[in-house]
């Protein structure tokens, strides 16, 4: 028989009508549970988690969309503890149900990190190598030592501490700092407009020592910047080697830092270049 003796049989396009509509139900078939299984076209909003617990997001439902794992934690004073500090995709995405949001949770516990050698090394060395192992900065002592700058011993709590010794990151070390055979006096940066840490950095690094500390309101840290020091900014000051500067502070979220920044410079250039001296330029940028 030939190919042709079955086009002109009945049976033949009624088989093959048959397998059509079969081929085309099994696609249709196909195509929806790869539409049901995927949510082709349903997405959600990922909402900003940051701050929050993740067991009061499992009590909200958010994991009956979202699937939350959390993926690593860090010490952060600044923060709640088992709080949300990252997330990853970020608030606003879009996705699926069903998606991993890998999260960020403040440890209970700072992680542990080794006593670097400071000794001997000069002051900015000791204060970057301090930064870079998570350990804080605290008093500087100036002593006798025929080196300025140079650092002496290290401290915790008025007690030397080893090299290697195993401390809870964040901790505060102390630096006892040599004077050098002929001290000089040393002037006071410009704080003004910076943040809290930047200020004590900025002040550390000029050989002075943060004194009394003033939140003018309220104890809101994350958005307080240097309102006022004594000696005041721009006076011209000459300090001792680790002399005490008392700072004021405002939150940044109701005072104009830039406006002030600009009046208080352009107030002593004015009243230097009356005085017929040199006028003081400084830099406007807040930190």
């Amino acid at each position: 028989m030939s190919f042709f003796y079955f086009l002109g049989k009945k049976k033949f396009y009624l088989q093959l009508l048959i397998s059509i509509v079969l081929t085309l139900l099994i696609l249709w078939g196909v195509f929806k549970f790869l539409n049901v299984f995927t949510r082709h076209g349903v997405v959600y909003l990922v909402p900003d988690f940051s701050g929050q617990m993740v067991p009061d997001l499992k009590a909200k439902h958010f994991d009956d969309y979202f699937d939350l794992t959390v993926i690593d934690s860090v010490y952060d004073k600044r923060h709640v503890p088992g709080s949300i500090v990252m997330q990853n995709p970020l608030p606003g995405a879009k996705v699926k149900q069903g998606r991993h949001v890998y999260l960020t949770i403040v440890a209970k516990m700072p992680e542990m990190v080794k006593m670097p050698n400071l000794r001997n090394l000069s002051l900015r060395q000791a204060l970057v190598t301090l930064d870079e192992n998570g350990l804080q900065e605290g008093n500087l002592e100036y002593v006798e030592y025929f080196a300025k700058n140079a650092v002496v011993d290290q401290l915790v709590g008025a007690e030397p501490i080893e090299v290697g010794t195993e401390l809870r990151k964040g901790t505060i070390i102390d630096l006892v700092v040599g004077k050098g055979e002929h001290p000089e006096l040393v002037p006071l940066p410009f704080l003004i407009g910076m943040k809290i840490d930047a200020a004590h950095h900025s002040l550390h690094f000029a050989s002075l020592n943060v004194g009394q500390q003033y939140f003018m309101d309220g104890n809101d840290t994350a958005h307080a910047r240097v309102y006022k020091t004594e000696p005041e900014a721009l006076s011209r000051s000459l300090l001792n080697l680790g002399d005490s500067v008392s700072i004021w502070y405002r939150s940044d979220e109701n005072f104009d830092f830039k406006e002030y920044i600009q009046q208080i410079t352009t107030d002593t250039t004015v009243s230097d270049t009356n005085g017929l001296a040199n006028p003081i330029i400084k830099n406007d940028t807040i930190y």
